[in-house]
């Protein structure tokens, strides 16, 4: 059908516009053939006048006001799915591609007019020589609508291959879509599992060696406290070590001075002897030289040299006894410090034995900590290279996630469009067979009333 309309009559003027009304003429636009009336409506309006003008010459051209006394038509241009409403029955006609955006329907609505006194498109009641006007208007009215409902049949047939073809495409983009997303991500999946699992083998043996340094830091601590005891005890056995010196230096002192003194006094001993014994032979001599006689009226002395004899007894008895005292008090002073020094020996000797063995455990335990600490070091550092590794591999992951929730995002919206245009061309498709329906009503009527 050609998107051009010409009046079939005596106005030749052509509709500018791709609506399915007869003599459609634009804004400011004048039918130059009949009709000299320049109409302010817009492409919706039939060669007919406005308000309560009229048309001097009037145009012989199919007037749907002239041919039914108690309707009215009128055509309106709908762009889009959106459908303006009218009083009455309302009737669609489409043109243009069929689908899309932008599509475009005329809509002819019926309403009843009881002539009003502005005029304004209000029926006549045509008598007399009008009635032949009125029949050849019927007539002409009758072909267009008859032209008009095969036109809108060929473009109910036309949108109905048009929703085919659109389901077919619909249909094919959803198996489309459907390939692929069922993709095979095995491979992906078990590259994840492999990886999930050395996350949980490494986490295993970062709390395995967690545990050890914790372990070792127990064990340090312990020798530590340890090795704090032992120096405190060292350290009590050197201060007694020291005082035994002390008391040992102390009793050498005592035994030279004991030894000085017994040195001393035997020479005295050897010189009272010496002296005694000058004096006894000194005695002697002058007994033996001088001889006195002297008759002394006295008691008789006792014996000089038995009395000399009793005294060097008396004084040797005191001396032996007090050698043999000393000598006595000697032995048993050198026999306790030789009993003190053997004991403060031994454990002189079992505590530089116990320090020579602590000190070789520190040793140990110090050359074993500095391993603990550098392995710790070292697997720390495995550690932070691990979970910057795995976090790359994360973030790439992530990335590829982040790309299947966009192109997934956008598929629905494509089908929620695609479910909007479908729903669109559905509501096309009702309206146009209920057009088709209010025509065939109409057509029934006219047939009932001719």
């Amino acid at each position: 059908m050609s998107s051009f309309k010409t009046c079939p009559e005596s106005c030749s003027e052509t509709c500018p516009k791709t609506c399915s009304d007869t003599c459609v003429k634009t804004c400011s636009e004048t039918c130059s053939e009949t009709c000299s009336f320049t109409f302010p409506k817009t492409c919706s309006d039939t060669c007919v006048k406005t308000c309560s003008e009229t048309c001097p010459n009037p145009c012989s051209v199919s007037n749907p006001k002239s041919s039914f006394s108690s309707f009215s038509m009128t055509s309106k241009s709908i762009i889009g799915p959106r459908l303006c409403s009218t009083v009455a029955p309302k009737a669609y006609s489409v043109y243009g591609c069929g689908f899309g955006e932008k599509t475009r329907i005329s809509t002819c609505s019926y309403r009843l007019n009881a002539g009003s006194p502005g005029g304004r498109f209000g029926a006549r009641i045509m008598t007399g020589g009008c009635y032949d006007y009125l029949q050849k208007s019927e007539k002409a009215t009758m072909q267009d609508l008859n032209d008009r409902l095969a036109s809108y049949l060929d473009k109910v047939h036309f949108l109905e291959a048009a929703n085919v073809t659109l389901e077919k495409q619909i249909r094919e983009y959803y198996e489309k879509k459907g390939l692929i997303c069922q993709r095979d991500y095995s491979c992906y999946f078990k590259t994840i599992d492999c990886l999930q699992e050395k996350i949980k083998e490494a986490t295993v043996n970062n709390g395995k060696i967690l545990l050890q340094i914790d372990n070792a830091k127990l064990a340090a601590e312990d020798f530590k406290i340890k090795h704090e005891n032992e120096a405190m005890i060292r350290q009590c056995v050197k201060a007694d070590v020291d005082n035994l010196r002390c008391i040992l230096e102390k009793t050498c002192l005592a035994k030279a001075d004991l030894e000085t003194q017994n040195c001393a006094l035997q020479e005295e001993l050897v010189y009272l002897k010496k002296t005694h014994q000058e004096n006894v032979a000194a005695l002697l001599c002058q007994l033996t030289d001088k001889k006195v006689c002297v008759e002394v009226d006295a008691a008789p002395q006792q014996d000089l040299k038995k009395v000399l004899e009793d005294i060097r007894c008396h004084y040797e008895t005191i001396i032996d006894k007090h050698c043999r005292k000393q000598e006595r008090w000697f032995k048993e002073k050198m026999a306790d410090l030789c009993k003190d020094a053997a004991t403060n020996t031994e454990c002189l000797e079992t505590s530089i034995s116990q320090i020579s063995d602590l000190r070789r455990t520190l040793q140990s335990l110090e050359i074993e900590l500095q391993s603990q600490i550098s392995m710790k070091g070292a697997l720390e550092c495995s550690l932070l290279e691990t979970e910057a590794r795995y976090s790359t591999m994360l973030a790439g992951f992530q990335k590829h996630i982040d790309a299947y929730e966009a192109e997934l995002c956008q598929v629905r919206s494509g089908i929620e469009q695609q479910g909007r245009d479908y729903a669109a061309l559905l509501d096309i498709k009702s309206r146009l067979e209920q057009e088709i329906a209010t025509y065939r009503c109409l057509l029934e009527k006219l047939d009932i009333k001719s």
